[in-house]
């Protein structure tokens, strides 16, 4: 006669049947898990509000991580290592009471040049606004900057065609000069086409060798503009008849090395000049420090924004477990009527919460990580994820469950077994 295997008893009925004693952790965990597979749909639709708002706290922190690094890539583009030196005011009053500007000469350069250590390029600039004539009797309103051939490392320009003058240009004081990509298709149709072409600036032919660009659009933040020509300092010099300058170029070999260095030009130009003079010594470390802590605080906000969709997936876990608990009255009361205590009933409750909140939250954190890396893998572009979004989003998650499981949980360990037992 064949024997028949008796049914193996559930976690439910073997923690009743040590229900006298104190509940085990492990125990508590297979009442939670039973929980769940008695009622699926519910509880996975609860769980959902967690999955949607543990992904959206770590794609909007990838967001402001992406945001943050492209702000910054494109400013430090314009050259992070870059100090701007600019004459600021005071003038030189003479015996007949006449005033001039003191502005900086070449030989503060060369002084800073002699006692600054770490700078790997430098450049002078002069200015002069005229009408450039381009043949037909045409002209144009143009800027003409004089900078040395090292002008365009330190503002890190691009060359788009043709080449850009250099230091044999400069001594040979030739007639050449580079000019700015959007004059080059406004006077010819396109950058190429600009290379070889003649522009007479005061009846001197200047040939077009090149065209550029800058390396970061400054929206008109700078001293180029869609109308400026670059040509050899000493050209320009001959059109301004003087060698004083308003402004210094130079770059240092490391970024740690700017802001000391800045302090040090300011020093020595300001030894070389009197005393009512004004020199500033304009950087990017403080623009990229700034725009560093405000794209962070905006990444605060807007991951505190995406919290709120944790708060009201919240508000539905509460929800579904004060219906829990209403729905296993008599369960709660049978195993009071055992021995179990407020505590532990608490416990179970607590649990089932924390464990249905904590679901949700790890779904979810899978979901926003896995967007941004698949991204990261497909396409050339790189998308740095926060390493502490996943943290925050799992831990909210716990703190939520705990938050909003509390009350259902205290409800069930408040609970009276004689009225439980009497619940139909």
């Amino acid at each position: 006669m064949a024997t028949t295997t008796p049914p193996k008893p559930s976690s439910f009925d073997r923690t009743l049947a040590s229900a006298r004693s104190t509940m085990m952790f492990s125990e508590v965990a297979r009442l939670a898990v039973d929980s769940f597979r008695a009622s699926k749909t519910r509880f996975l639709l609860t769980m959902l509000g967690m999955v949607i708002g543990s992904a959206s706290i770590i794609l909007v922190a990838t967001l402001g991580s992406t945001g943050k690094q492209y702000a910054l890539d494109q400013l430090t583009s314009i050259g992070p290592n870059k100090i701007e030196l600019q004459y600021g005011g005071g003038n030189i009053s003479g015996p007949d009471n006449t005033s001039t500007p003191d502005y900086m000469t070449l030989d503060d350069m060369r002084a800073v040049l002699d006692q600054v250590p770490g700078i790997v390029a430098s450049s002078p600039m002069l200015e002069y606004h005229d009408n450039v004539s381009l043949g037909g009797g045409i002209t144009k309103q143009t800027t003409l900057l004089g900078v040395s051939p090292q002008y365009r490392v330190v503002r890190n320009l691009v060359v788009v065609s043709g080449r850009f003058f250099d230091d044999q240009d400069e001594l040979a004081h030739e007639k050449v000069a580079v000019i700015v990509k959007p004059f080059a298709e406004e006077l010819y149709g396109n950058d190429k086409a600009a290379v070889g072409k003649t522009i007479s600036i005061k009846g001197i032919p200047f040939v077009v060798i090149g065209v550029f660009k800058e390396a970061f659009d400054t929206y008109g933040q700078s001293e180029i503009s869609d109308h400026t020509m670059l040509v050899p300092y000493p050209v320009v010099r001959y059109f301004t008849g003087t060698n004083t300058l308003k402004e210094l170029f130079f770059t240092m070999r490391s970024a740690s090395m700017v802001v000391p260095a800045s302090e040090r030009i300011l020093e020595i130009v300001r030894s070389r000049h009197y005393a009512g003079s004004v020199y500033t010594a304009a950087t990017l470390t403080d623009i990229l420090s700034s725009m560093a802590k405000i794209a962070d605080m905006l990444t605060i906000v807007l991951t505190l924004g995406a919290g709120i969709t944790m708060i009201v997936s919240g508000v539905g876990i509460m929800n579904s477990m004060l219906a829990n608990v209403q729905s296993r009255l008599k369960e709660i009361g049978i195993r009071k009527a055992l021995g179990a205590t407020s505590r532990e009933i608490r416990l179970q409750f607590l649990t089932e919460s924390v464990f249905l909140s904590l679901s949700g939250g790890v779904i979810g954190t899978i979901i926003g990580l896995a967007l941004p890396l698949t991204l990261g893998l497909l396409t050339p572009f790189s998308i740095p994820v926060n390493p502490w979004s996943p943290v925050f989003a799992l831990g909210s998650s716990v703190l939520v469950g705990v938050l909003f499981g509390t009350l259902p949980a205290n409800r069930a360990a408040r609970l009276d077994p004689v009225q439980t037992l009497k619940y139909e």
